[in-house]
């Protein structure tokens, strides 16, 4: 039988709850229908955004939303977005669908919406076909407190105040859609560019993040630490305070992807197994980082992540619309483990995305909203942001799966906050419920103060408008508690919470 040791006495590094943050991109119905409707709209709204998505979004306490994308970062011009609606310009969305963008949600009602949210603002700029200046008016509309012809123009916009912007990402996939560069090429454009995003408030300064690669593009990572770091003060490390990182797991290949809904037990062990290479692609990323940046000043920032599978029958293919089974929860839980676990080097990411777009934690169809495996495990796992990781081990753990997509039984993750300790684990086995013991090496009487389950008898069983809770989160029972051993029974495909004090 598998067993998890837990040294209770063995804080490590604080999981930064930037680890749970979101994504949304001028893509399909992410933001226009999913999050913005409009004040007019009869669907409830504060300000032009959805009730019913803004309360869900604030269940599973949203740290950090990022904007405007994506692809669209870089064809996105910002004054565009601002004044007067009717008077705003209009566009083609040529990356996402060909549709019309008519601007009505820019900068102003993103930072509403982060109000309502009560999260932190992740603005990307338009490297790719934006100029200096242009990125760094931005800068300046958004966050200059004094006179200036941009701080002018916000108050007479409407916004008296500057508002706080967190992170600002230089740049979005230049090695792709973002220009198609090469790593030194846009290294130094990425040192130029950075110089003008000015902190006008040093009480609150813009952490910077530096696009950097797809997936296990390792010279990219290279090529562009090593420019950065070229002829540049230790104290400024690189120009950065952000590295990203790019994956997305699509079972059948980046041409076919797969179904959403529709897989066998190969699949679900072949995605599972996509999922986990997540870890690898840390290690090694982190290992080049590591090189330059020793002592950990710069984040690993895993900001597009999650699953993408051939969009939904009957959808637009350039709204990227997809379901959300209980394989996409096992993703999630098993994603956010690996995180939580390397907290010393991934201190930001962003699930692709938040509504209706890719593995969303929400779907929304005209007035209705449904809440997604996904959401549910986002639910379980706050608890983790911001607490302090301890060190645990998995002795005695299967490898199950096909030949070729071998898996371990069980993944997992602990933290403790507050003198409570949160235990996520996962059984990723399609067939079989799998019994573990925990073990806190501290001695004692421990007690569960809550437990919690995401789980379904079907893997490939999923919420929809007619059935909304087809897959939630429900108390969790299969445990027994003696001293500081607990004995859990995790069922097949499942994702479980235990809270331990």
């Amino acid at each position: 039988m598998a067993k998890l040791l837990i040294n209770d006495g063995k804080e490590l590094d604080t999981i930064a709850p930037e680890i749970y943050g979101h994504f949304s991109e001028h893509l399909g119905r992410c933001i226009y229908e999913g999050l913005y409707v409009g004040e007019n709209s009869d669907i409830p709204n504060v300000n032009g955004m959805r009730t019913d998505v803004v309360e869900a979004l604030k269940e599973i306490n949203i740290p950090m939303l990022r904007w405007p994308g994506g692809c669209f970062a870089d064809e996105y011009h910002w004054k565009d977005g601002i004044g007067e609606k009717s008077k705003r310009k209009k566009m083609i969305n040529t990356h996402w669908g060909g549709v019309v963008e008519d601007n009505s949600f820019g900068t102003h009602e993103f930072m509403e919406l982060c109000r309502q949210l009560g999260c932190k603002t992740y603005i990307n700029g338009n490297l790719g076909s934006g100029t200096v200046q242009e990125m760094s008016e931005w800068v300046e509309y958004m966050t200059f407190k004094g006179v200036s012809p941009m701080a002018d123009l916000r108050k007479k916009n409407g916004q008296e105040e500057p508002w706080t912007v967190d992170y600002f990402g230089v740049g979005n996939e230049n090695w792709g859609c973002g220009g198609n560069m090469t790593p030194e090429f846009y290294a130094n454009m990425y040192r130029r560019y950075q110089t003008y995003v000015r902190n006008y408030n040093p009480e609150k300064p813009i952490a910077k993040v530096c696009c950097g690669a797809n997936v296990d593009d390792y010279h990219w990572t290279e090529g562009v630490m090593k420019t950065c770091f070229d002829h540049t003060p230790g104290q400024f490390h690189g120009f950065m305070d952000y590295i990203s990182l790019h994956y997305y797991v699509h079972p059948e290949g980046w041409e076919i992807k797969g179904s959403a809904t529709d897989f066998d037990d190969a699949v679900w062990y072949k995605t599972l197994g996509k999922a986990l290479v997540m870890e690898d692609l840390i290690n090694r990323h982190s290992a080049i980082i590591d090189q330059y940046d020793s002592e950990k000043k710069i984040g690993l920032s895993v900001d597009e992540w999650g699953t993408w599978f051939t969009c939904e029958p009957g959808t637009n293919p350039g709204f990227l619309y997809q379901q959300n089974t209980v394989r996409d929860a096992l993703v999630a839980g098993i994603t956010l483990n690996i995180f939580n676990k390397h907290c010393d080097r991934v201190r930001m990411a962003c699930l692709a995305q938040m509504v209706n777009v890719l593995q969303s934690v929400i779907l929304t169809e005209g007035e209705k909203m449904i809440k997604t495996p996904t959401y549910h495990v986002f639910h379980m796992y706050r608890h983790h942001q911001g607490a302090k990781l301890l060190d645990s081990t998995l002795n005695n753990v299967q490898t199950i799966g096909t030949e070729e997509w071998g898996v371990p039984e069980i993944t997992e993750s602990v933290s403790k906050k507050d003198g409570i300790i949160t235990i996520t684990l996962n059984n990723l086995s399609a067939t079989d419920d799998k019994e573990l013991d925990i073990v806190l090496t501290e001695k004692g009487e421990y007690e569960i103060v809550e437990a919690n389950i995401v789980s379904n008898d079907d893997m490939r069983a999923y919420n929809t408008f007619e059935n909304p809770e087809n897959v939630r989160e429900t108390a969790f029972t299969a445990y027994k508690v003696k001293g500081n051993i607990i004995t859990a029974k995790l069922p097949k495909c499942s994702v479980v919470e235990l809270r331990v004090r």
